[in-house]
């Protein structure tokens, strides 16, 4: 998992731009499709391009993508009026290469970043804001903002009542631990 989703994007000089701009075709028009990121961005380590195709957003740029009139890719993303966000309009906002300056609040729509009333949190959220209000008002994007906050909690109080009630019926013996010979999982757990 770790070669396949960091080591061979993140370590290796060949891969930097062409990552993106793809090596034979260095060409911005290109490297504007959501599709671009998909080369990283997805499977069980990354489901980025997952998250982001089932969304709303992501349907929209699905069903409307080969309309010029709706999704110039030959503008600089500076002067772009999409229908709707791809990953670069939001994460690559007015064109610099920093992927993380602008990076959204979950990671992958996990507890990572969840409101925990660090200061170093709320500028991330109010960043996170300000780039939904391109085509939001900032009310609905601190709304939905809330929304994901409940539902980080709300998992987060179902995987720990899950393995709670796992350690109980390991302490009954009522579980059998898993075989020396069986490996552990793609995250390292057994």
């Amino acid at each position: 998992g770790d070669t396949a989703g960091c080591t061979f994007c993140h370590t290796s000089p060949e891969e930097r731009c062409s990552t993106c701009h793809q090596r034979h075709q260095f060409n911005p028009v290109v490297a504007r499709k959501s599709e671009q990121c998909k080369t990283c961005h997805w499977g069980k380590d990354h489901r980025d391009w997952e998250a982001y195709d089932i969304s709303i957003h992501g349907i929209v740029y699905q069903v409307n993508k080969w309309n010029p009139t709706q999704f110039d890719m030959s503008k600089k993303l500076a002067d772009a009026d999409y229908v709707g966000p791809t990953c670069q309009y939001c994460h690559l906002r007015g064109g610099h290469h920093n992927v993380q300056r602008l990076s959204t609040v979950y990671t992958s729509m996990g507890m990572s970043n969840a409101d925990r009333g660090a200061p170093l949190w709320k500028e991330k959220r109010d960043t996170w804001v300000s780039v939904c209000d391109d085509c939001h008002s900032p009310r609905f994007a601190r709304e939905n903002l809330q929304a994901m906050d409940e539902a980080c909690k709300d998992a987060g109080l179902k995987y720990t009542e899950t393995f709670k009630v796992a350690e109980n019926l390991m302490l009954d013996g009522m579980g059998e631990p898993m075989p020396k010979d069986l490996a552990p999982d793609w995250s390292g757990q057994h």
